[in-house]
């Protein structure tokens, strides 16, 4: 299953967050435990955010990917699957 992470972290947080180094930290984790098919970083309403893209073959995945974000940056999490056009275009 495809899955669409996007995450925007509070100002605060993330200067906090890039001064103690756990920015990089927490990023480098993510990307490492879900081997993205894309990831891409961005301003999101002011404020730092991003938007990665990839294969979950498990739920229970959904804890150990979100929980570091909540906890390590104060992330606002929205998390969704997704197909591809050509998924799309073969269903319908």
């Amino acid at each position: 299953m495809q899955l669409i992470l996007r995450f925007s972290i509070p100002v605060q947080k993330g200067n906090e967050a890039v001064s103690d180094g756990t920015m990089a930290l927490a990023l480098r984790e993510l990307v490492e435990k879900v081997k993205p098919e894309s990831a891409y970083f961005h301003l999101d309403d002011g404020c730092r955010a991003g938007t990665i893209i990839f294969d979950a073959s498990d739920h229970s995945q959904m804890a150990m990917i979100n929980e570091p974000l909540f906890a390590k940056l104060d992330a606002k999490i929205d998390i969704q699957p997704v197909i591809s056009l050509d998924e799309l275009l073969d269903k319908i």
